[in-house]
C-alpha cells in the first residue's frame, strides 16, 4: 500500500483555490467567446504555449488522469499534449490552464489584457509558493509532467 501523501490536505486547498480563480475569471465581464479552433494549440506555429503554477499543473495533471491517461501525450507535431490528434479537442478542456482561458487566440478575441488578470495571476504566484514553488510558471510540457510524477 503507498504512503499517504503528508501535503494532501496542501494539495487539496491549492487545487480548491484555483479552482475558484477559475471561476473568478469565468465571471469578469471580458467579451471572450472560444471557437474550438485550436489554433492556439498548435504551439510549434504560433511560437507560444501556456506556463502553469503547481496548482494548475495539479489541475491538469488530475484531469488527464480522469481520462484514462497515466502519461502526458507526446506530439511530435509541435500541438499541446492535451490536445487529442483524433478528435482536436482539448483532453482537459474544463481544467484547462489560466494561460489557455485568458489565451492568445485572435479568433476568440485576444490576449486579456494584463491589468484586467494580474491579480489573479500573483494568487496563482502565491498558491505555487504555497506548495514549495518560487511563483514561476513553467511550460505546459513540464509542469504537468511534474505534477503527475508527484501524484504517484
Amino acid at each position: 500500500m503507498p504512503a499517504a501523501d503528508p501535503d494532501a490536505a496542501l494539495k487539496r486547498n491549492a487545487i480548491a483555490e484555483v479552482k475558484k480563480i477559475y471561476a473568478e475569471l469565468a465571471a469578469m465581464p471580458i467579451e471572450r467567446s472560444c471557437t474550438l479552433r485550436t489554433e492556439c494549440c498548435q504551439f510549434r506555429l504560433t511560437g507560444k504555449a501556456p506556463h502553469l503554477t503547481r496548482g494548475e499543473a495539479l489541475i491538469a495533471a488530475r484531469a488527464l488522469r480522469a481520462t484514462g491517461r497515466k502519461a502526458q501525450p507526446s506530439r511530435a507535431d509541435g500541438a499541446c499534449p492535451m490536445l487529442d490528434p483524433f478528435t482536436s479537442r482539448c483532453l482537459i478542456y474544463e481544467n484547462r490552464p489560466f494561460g489557455c482561458r485568458t489565451h492568445f487566440c485572435a479568433a476568440a478575441g485576444g490576449p486579456y489584457a494584463r491589468k484586467d488578470v494580474v491579480h489573479l495571476i500573483h494568487r496563482l504566484q502565491e498558491i505555487d509558493e504555497r506548495l514549495g514553488g518560487d511563483g514561476a510558471a513553467n511550460p505546459i510540457e513540464d509542469a504537468v509532467a511534474g505534477a503527475l510524477q508527484a501524484c504517484q
